[in-house]
């Protein structure tokens, strides 16, 4: 097989060469896959997506990338309101989402626009809008590395929670090749988004039916320059740089009170907004960070990779950011996108 490049496979479209590249499209083929992997020692395999969450080192990964492309959703009615739907790790999230929407199942509608796949989805808690695939996240089954064997996890010994979960404290362990979710015939889940309830024109609270929701999460998501647009001018990116950091109950008091947006998030925790913060220190839309890296058009927090950009100067442009922010606000920002080939193993 020819030699690929990271880059052709993450949405930075940054990233060195990659030993061997193994596509897997077909579920029943992934253990003649895990074996081909087997038989290979020297480096740890990487199993990506879409690569839409990834920065890839400029060096690559000499061993082997697995790619993740399997599709394919199954329902089951398990009661008069409730479908359990198993779905293929490699199924775009997006396409699940349309799917749900279409046959008016509940749960999951304010994940519309979220790139990346059904499989990526719970090792980040994907979210938006107020809602996390953990709302409705049954169970996944996984191929562990160390044990070389299947295993089933129920939602609880997943550990998910803001933007976190056992996949991502321990990158590289396992593989989730399904997930469960139960989803109802229901209208949408409450309104709690103020923008979002603004988009749809009704109050706070209000539950519009699932097809008006998923629509309005896009047109919103479009408007704020949040939807992965392949041939735009910010098509080089991988969604918002940092998470919003926790701060302490002083730090939201006296932050918020110069008018960055606190909330708190589904563990509880204060956190303050990361691209108001951003702002904050002086960046704005559009601005270059560094050479070949600035902010996208619509968004701060989004930052996006240009010309002959690096890896390495990409990483190291949000480190920098990060430690203007620190030294004017003593808040940590923490980058959301995995760091792939700067260390072992990756998800």
């Amino acid at each position: 097989m020819p030699q690929d490049t990271l880059a052709s496979l993450t949405t930075l479209r940054l990233g060195g060469p990659a030993g061997t590249v193994l596509t897997v499209s077909d579920p029943a083929h992934w253990p003649d896959a895990t074996r081909v992997v087997g038989h290979s020692k020297e480096n740890d395999p990487v199993v990506l997506g879409h690569g839409s969450n990834v920065i890839a080192a400029d060096a690559g990964h000499p061993g082997t990338v697995m790619v993740m492309n399997t599709r394919g959703i199954t329902a089951q009615k398990l009661d008069d309101t409730t479908v359990s739907v198993t779905v293929q790790a490699g199924h775009p999230l997006t396409d699940l989402v349309q799917w749900a929407a279409a046959e008016r199942l509940a749960g999951i509608e304010c994940l519309a626009g979220i790139p990346g796949t059904v499989g990526a989805a719970p090792v980040q808690n994907a979210g938006a809008y107020g809602q996390q695939i953990s709302d409705t996240l049954h169970s996944v089954s996984v191929w562990d590395w160390n044990m070389s064997c299947l295993r089933s996890f129920p939602i609880q010994a997943c550990r998910l929670r803001y933007r976190n979960s056992r996949f991502k404290e321990n990158p590289g362990r396992w593989t989730i090749l399904t997930a469960t979710l139960h989803l109802t015939h229901a209208p949408a889940a409450p309104i709690t988004y103020r923008p979002l309830a603004d988009e749809l024109d009704v109050p706070v609270g209000t539950r519009p039916t699932v097809p008006e929701v998923t629509a309005a999460v896009l047109a919103n998501r479009h408007r704020r320059g949040l939807l992965l647009d392949p041939s735009g001018p910010d098509a080089r990116q991988v969604g918002s740089v940092f998470l919003n950091p926790r701060v302490t109950d002083a730090q939201a008091t006296h932050w918020s009170g110069l008018g960055c947006p606190v909330h708190r998030d589904s563990d509880g925790q204060l956190r303050a907004s990361a691209g108001w913060l951003l702002e904050f220190v002086g960046c704005r839309p559009g601005q270059t960070i560094t050479e070949g890296v600035r902010c996208s058009e619509r968004r701060t927090l989004t930052i996006t990779a240009h010309g002959n950009a690096t890896a390495t100067g990409f990483a190291k442009a949000l480190a920098d950011l990060a430690i203007r922010v620190e030294t004017a606000t003593s808040i940590t920002l923490r980058p959301e996108p995995t760091h792939m080939g700067f260390c072992t193993r990756s998800p």
